[in-house]
């Protein structure tokens, strides 16, 4: 039987600017919460290459560059777009509930 998901809230929709990203630390979790013209994503917020805030980063629509070594990943699936990163950054199932971002963990 498959376990049950615990949602944790993150922050505010309004907390997240259009077309921008913002860090949030929730108990051992290091965030970025980005907002894509509307759509959110939760990714964690260091980059897997070195120790880079992808919340820090340049987002281009659905692409955060790294503002370390400016590797880059896509937002809604974690997987690596530009190298020097390698591996994906991990990300999360977002709902969004009422003006509230969740994830699912």
């Amino acid at each position: 039987m498959a376990e049950a998901m615990t949602r944790i809230r993150l922050c505010s929709t309004d907390d997240v600017d259009w077309d921008s990203a913002i860090r949030i630390e929730e108990g051992d979790l290091i965030l970025a919460v980005f907002n894509v013209n509307g759509a959110f994503y939760v990714t964690d917020d260091l980059c897997t290459h070195g120790p880079g805030s992808l919340s820090e980063g340049y987002l281009d629509g659905h692409t955060i560059e790294c503002d370390f070594h400016n590797g880059a990943f896509d937002v809604r699936t974690g997987e690596v777009v530009t190298p020097p990163c390698m591996l994906p950054v991990k990300t999360y199932r977002v709902v969004l509930e009422n003006n509230d971002v969740l994830i699912e963990v």
